[in-house]
């Protein structure tokens, strides 16, 4: 709770003023959730101010918003290209309100010196319905500013173009993709961010199936194999398997191929065996012997289509 009250202080989140006659003043929680690792370990305690928007049986995500999000169409693209990933700490706190908004001063940080006084947002908060637009503009208005454009399009891509230099970003809530033309390029960027945002560097992409170097296959499935509920041992490591049919899920935006044979696998997470284990990993190696695979439509008029 020190934590995110100092954050909230250090950025400049509000300032105390007496209470206007008549002033509508929205109240607050402080809201605490537990983030888990893929294997069920505690990670980390995560806590929240958050004013009170949402209506009481409103099951409040910190993550969830109206924002724009990108299209599957962009991630598609994007994810063919190599790319790094960002994501922005505390991105709902960025935003500059245009509204005039009252809030309570958090319970356990009332000034003592002005117990009566409250907080004249000056930025966003969680809770708010302006929060989503307000953190948007914020990043948007900022990479205008590198030289970035929003595409016609998408609204969360955005291209930056100059001379030979090349990149593209993606913006889904508060995790950024970034691919450019060049290192240089991309050092320049993530560093002009990280001087404006406090971010994350998550890097580059992982396997995290331990399947690098597996052989690769032709085929998703054995024709001659049904799979069932009941059939085969339990796996050693249920997590895992969630965790990678989950991953296998996000590949269908890019392979839309592999759709019917990860429907099969994720029927059986609430209890994987280890024949359900078996499938991932055929097609895992099916992934990997059709990475170059695709449907190439080139520029110019189209009178046919070949696949």
């Amino acid at each position: 709770m020190v934590e995110e009250y100092k954050a909230l202080i250090d950025n400049g989140t509000w300032r105390l003023v007496p209470r206007p006659p008549r002033a509508n003043v929205v109240s607050g929680k402080w809201i605490f959730k537990h983030k888990y690792h893929s294997n069920c370990s505690l990670a980390r305690h995560k806590v929240r101010w958050v004013v009170c928007g949402f209506s009481q049986q409103h099951s409040i995500d910190f993550d969830e918003t109206f924002s724009l999000v990108v299209k599957p169409a962009t991630i598609r693209v994007i994810l063919s290209l190599a790319f790094h990933q960002l994501d922005v700490k505390n991105a709902f706190l960025h935003g500059h309100l245009e509204e005039t908004v009252y809030c309570q001063q958090p319970p356990g940080f009332v000034d003592p010196t002005t117990p009566d006084h409250v907080c004249l947002l000056r930025k966003s908060l969680y809770g708010l319905k302006q929060t989503p637009r307000a953190w948007y503009q914020r990043f948007t208005s900022y990479i205008r500013t590198l030289g970035f454009v929003a595409s016609v399009t998408d609204t969360s891509l955005f291209v930056y173009k100059e001379g030979g230099n090349v990149a593209y970003m993606l913006l889904y809530i508060d995790d950024i993709v970034l691919t450019t033309s060049s290192a240089d390029l991309l050092h320049l960027i993530t560093e002009r961010l990280h001087s404006e945002f406090a971010m994350t560097d998550l890097g580059g992409t992982s396997s995290s199936a331990g399947m690098a170097v597996c052989h690769s296959t032709t085929t998703l499935v054995d024709t001659r194999a049904n799979l069932s509920a009941t059939d085969g041992n339990l796996v050693d490591d249920a997590s895992q398997y969630r965790s990678l049919a989950s991953a296998l899920h996000y590949i269908t935006l890019t392979c839309p191929d592999i759709a019917y044979a990860v429907q099969q696998v994720c029927l059986f997470m609430h209890d994987p065996r280890e024949p359900h284990l078996a499938m991932i990993k055929r097609i895992l190696r099916y992934v990997k012997g059709t990475l170059s695979t695709g449907l190439h439509i080139g520029a110019g008029p189209v009178d046919s289509l070949i696949a």
